[in-house]
């Protein structure tokens, strides 16, 4: 008996990248292996580059001022609101939001619904 894939109830192009907002987007040893590759630079240059270490020892992306939330990753088109490295982007963007719900997005939703405005930002 097959399962049929389960429905994704977001749409990411209607959102303003909240996921980009949080602090700790960690990476692996494969994801700066992936963005070093996606830059032709070395693990090293790469690691050096576009993380930063954090105190439990982990390295996370760097961030950069946004005009919508405090800070958001270095890889944000803010604009467009889209990753600027899709294809290298690291396995945490790649499998969020661990499932086929995304809380900001139905917030979101919900509130522009209410409004009565598609381009909200509350």
């Amino acid at each position: 008996m097959s399962q049929e894939p389960t429905r994704k109830s977001y749409n990411c192009s209607k959102c303003t990248a909240y996921c980009c907002s949080y602090d700790h987007v960690e990476v692996s040893e494969k994801d700066l292996e992936r963005l070093a590759r996606h830059f032709g630079l070395s693990v090293r240059a790469a690691t050096e580059r576009f993380t930063k270490p954090v105190e439990d020892g982990h390295r996370v992306l760097r961030h950069q001022k946004d005009h919508i939330f405090k800070s958001v990753c270095m890889f944000l088109d803010k604009d467009k609101r889209a990753c600027t490295v899709y294809d290298a982007r690291p396995k945490v963007c790649r499998v969020y939001p661990y499932g086929n719900r995304c809380g900001y997005y139905s917030f979101l939703r919900f509130e522009r619904k209410h409004a009565d405005d598609e381009e909200m930002i509350p």
